[in-house]
């Protein structure tokens, strides 16, 4: 069998560089377009789209999470409760990066938190003493002497979407005395389920609205 038999076409010079260029520009053009091999974007259940929705009517309005970089084991949810503590009562797990407020039923509200560096991590039993919306951010001394970023807040930073407090702060309280260690917002969803803030248990903004509503001044809190 010879190769003559096979029907190639013939191509004039003029025709061989015209195609030449065509496929050139369609090589170049499909350097702009998306690569249908790459994976959709991840989609959401509606439900949880709708808890980490815009805050417009805040007094400085909250954006919504980008769910992209919520780990979505640390979605709020309900789930049955692990702590055995009485109802009300706030159990941090800082091993699992949960805060869990138990509920009636045997039920718990289970919110996604960022806890402290190791070695600045607080643990026991205490108290919510105190609440505050859009609180200022007075960092303690020892954090004023040791980062250069903190001292030009020694006497306070106002509330605001760059305050490390965020949206709301719930000031943790032990036998009368404040531990300087706080539940608190962020607006850093990529934090939340890491051990990256000095020593605060930290909530998405959306999440720590949501917690600040459900807990009076008073509601005891244990962090393991």
């Amino acid at each position: 069998m010879t190769t003559s038999a096979l029907p190639f076409p013939t191509v004039s010079r003029r025709g061989f560089l015209a195609g030449s260029a065509a496929l050139s520009a369609l090589a170049l053009a499909g350097c702009a377009t998306t690569d249908e091999r790459l994976p959709p974007e991840p989609t959401f259940d509606p439900a949880y789209v709708q808890m980490y929705a815009a805050l417009p009517n805040e007094k400085f309005p909250v954006p919504a999470v980008d769910l992209r970089y919520l780990k979505p084991t640390h979605f709020r949810q309900y789930v049955p409760d692990p702590t055995g503590e009485r109802p009300g009562t706030i159990v941090v797990s800082t091993a699992e990066r949960y805060l869990y407020l138990v509920q009636e039923g045997g039920q718990a509200l289970r919110y996604g938190v960022g806890i402290g560096r190791e070695g600045f991590a607080w643990s026991g039993r205490a108290e919510i003493a105190r609440k505050a919306m859009w609180p200022t951010w007075t960092p303690p001394r020892e954090m004023v002497l040791r980062d250069p970023n903190a001292a030009p807040w020694a006497n306070g930073m106002p509330g605001g979407l760059g305050n490390p407090l965020g949206a709301r702060a719930m000031y943790i309280y032990q036998d009368g005395r404040d531990t300087i260690y706080r539940l608190h917002g962020t607006s850093d969803p990529a934090t939340i389920g890491e051990a990256v803030s000095s020593g605060c248990v930290r909530l998405i903004n959306q999440d720590v609205i949501d917690l600040y509503q459900r807990v009076p001044v008073g509601t005891p809190i244990l962090v393991v």
